[in-house]
């Protein structure tokens, strides 16, 4: 079944022309990954597929009968309300019953009221609906339902409208980047949710493990045209190549003829034959084949950097704490040529503070870190580059550098570097405000090379960058000689280029690791779990088969009391997993301990009287 039709779309913008004639379909059952250069269009197909703007020419066709939804890099959310009022306030009939409900329990005087409300949470089966769209708000740590959406940050915002559209269950879901601002946590959770989903889904991701256990096709905007690939990342890249290489041998044929035609061409006489003719423009077709260039670039950089000492960076019993939360705790190491380390850990644990720390952007507590005379930091941050009005890419690299020494003497200038990160001779002297997200972060990155640090760190490089931007870095960062630290959730990224993991557990543990990403997943699954003892748990639905035997006001009683244990349950949940992740300050400990002692207590006393009311209904 067609859910949604491409019919020969186009966009310009002034000169530029972003695409022409681009058509693809979006069928039931299909997850579709869309991969295209930063610059090439990607965002602007985006939010032509959701109606936010229109082409130049050709449509979109959608199905009447289909609901869809639309995750951007811009959030739609209402300021004033809390994360439980921006859930209610779609239009999903279910979730209009659980609110209902919700508002009925604080007013348990109105019988009428609270007993219509029970019996729609009954015949909607929205008690399982309720339980899940609170385990998809814990998995994106949304916990506090009661925090309103202007004091979330900006990560906290984009989960929330991630987790709207996954609660409402459209039939087909259009993601913009839905990895950014998650944890490798809530990645492969994500992951996990998608790939066992019965969910059509059309994408852009950078993150090509995500591309490889979700997505079942592929669609690549490559130089103004469209290919399409039957299968996931691996399949991609195997047909892809062959298609390069097909290309190539086509382009190198065409040159041949080439010079024979042009030999040709000029051996003829003014007056020329019909036959003849029909050569000539046969000749200008074959010359606009054999003059076509690829435009990729491959990094292949022998890079002459500054010698380094023996002394690297040593880190001497550094402490950071803020508040109660405490991100290191007395933590030595000293780095070693060569290194290549990446830092893991759920959102939180301090992994950007750390970076802070080592270059000394923000003081130690307590500590030191002591810098080897010869070591040259090079440091790119998530805050990126704040250019001046008028400013042109080149200006911007040039202000931090003209060129970096390679081996043998030779030199790679600002220009050459910029060519082989994408930016072509042209976009060299646009203006930097005419350049996408992915863009400036690509220029950014630019900015920090051309310094030739011989210690490099990297805080979330790959976020907002196109998959042909990776591969650039990637290339460039196997070929580097310095030392390396990185923090990235992208884990394809980081399997490829670290070889030893520091793991920020939280509350200042950090694990030293000795292997990549897909190491350290292997070792922590092939970990038994620590077994607790099973408790007997009451289903307090299965339980009740019937509730004759009770009087009106007891049968009310005995619904509502169901609906309370589920509550204090979850709420005892919610608490005790603040507790196991330590995430509660010392200063609210007692108050917590004190919330959980009482929620207890009420849950033996509503339990006592459920057991009460379950005899009188049995005798």
């Amino acid at each position: 079944m067609n859910y949604l039709s491409v019919e020969n779309i186009s966009k310009s913008f002034g000169e530029r022309t972003l695409f022409e004639n681009i058509s693809f379909g979006i069928n039931k059952d299909q997850k579709i990954a869309f991969i295209a250069k930063n610059g090439s269009g990607k965002t602007c197909i985006m939010k032509i597929l959701n109606g936010e703007d229109e082409p130049d020419t050709g449509q979109v066709v959608v199905r009447k009968d289909i609901k869809m939804a639309f995750l951007s890099q811009d959030h739609n959310l209402q300021d004033e309300l809390t994360i439980e009022e921006s859930i209610f306030a779609s239009d999903n009939e279910i979730l209009k019953v659980i609110e209902r409900y919700e508002k009925a329990l604080e007013n348990p005087e109105d019988e009428e009221v609270y007993q219509k409300a029970f019996d729609d949470m009954d015949r909607h089966n929205a008690w399982d609906f309720e339980t899940q769209f609170k385990q998809i708000l814990f998995k994106l740590k949304l916990e506090d339902f009661k925090l309103k959406v202007k004091n979330l940050s900006g990560g906290q915002k984009k989960r929330l409208s991630l987790a709207i559209i996954l609660i409402n269950r459209p039939d087909l879901l259009i993601l913009d980047e839905p990895t950014n601002h998650l944890d490798l946590e809530m990645i492969e959770w994500l992951e996990s949710y998608f790939a066992k989903e019965n969910i059509t889904l059309f994408m852009v991701t950078h993150d090509r493990f995500f591309l490889e256990r979700v997505c079942n096709e592929i669609i690549e905007l490559d130089n103004g045209k469209l290919y399409q690939y039957k299968g996931n990342y691996s399949y991609y890249l195997e047909k892809k190549e062959e298609r390069i290489t097909s290309e190539n041998a086509s382009i190198d044929k065409a040159k041949n003829l080439f010079v024979k035609e042009l030999e040709w061409m000029r051996r003829q006489p003014k007056a020329r034959t019909t036959k003849s003719k029909s050569r000539q423009d046969d000749f200008y077709v074959i010359k606009e084949k054999a003059q076509s260039r690829r435009k990729e670039n491959v990094v292949e950089l022998e890079i002459n950097m500054e010698r380094m000492g023996s002394k690297i960076i040593e880190l001497h019993k550094i402490s950071k704490k803020f508040k109660e939360k405490v991100i290191l705790d007395n933590f030595s190491y000293d780095f070693q040529r060569g290194e290549r380390i990446g830092i893991i850990g759920k959102n939180g644990t301090g992994k950007s503070t750390f970076l802070n720390l080592l270059t000394g952007t923000i003081p130690l507590d307590s500590g030191k870190v002591i810098k080897g005379d010869t070591i040259k930091i090079g440091y790119y941050t998530q805050s990126g580059i704040d250019p001046k009005p008028g400013q042109r890419v080149i200006d911007i690299i040039k202000e931090y550098g003209e060129y970096i020494p390679l081996a043998k003497g030779r030199i790679i200038s600002a220009s050459q570097l910029l060519e082989r990160f994408l930016f072509d001779s042209k976009k060299q002297y646009d203006y930097v405000e005419k350049l996408s997200g992915g863009e400036l972060k690509r220029l950014y990155l630019c900015t920090v090379l051309i310094q030739n640090p011989n210690f490099l760190i990297l805080d979330e490089p790959t976020n907002d960058l196109d998959i042909v931007t990776l591969n650039v870095l990637e290339s460039f960062l196997l070929d580097y000689p310095g030392c390396l630290v990185v923090v990235s959730h992208d884990r394809y990224f980081m399997d490829k280029i670290v070889d030893n993991l520091f793991v920020f557990r939280g509350q200042g543990e950090i694990e030293n690791f000795p292997g990549n990403y897909s190491d350290f997943r292997a070792y922590e699954d092939s970990i038994e779990p620590v077994k607790e003892e099973a408790k007997e748990k009451v289903n307090w639905k299965q339980n009740n088969p019937t509730t004759s035997g009770l009087s009106f006001n007891e049968q009310k009683e005995f619904q509502k009391i169901e609906r309370e244990i589920k509550d204090l349950e979850h709420k005892k949940k919610e608490i005790e997993a603040l507790f196991s992740d330590g995430k509660v300050a010392d200063a609210d400990i007692e108050k917590k301990a004190n919330e959980l002692q009482n929620i207890i207590k009420k849950m033996e006393e509503k339990e006592e009287r459920w057991f009460e009311l379950s005899a009188k209904m049995e005798g």
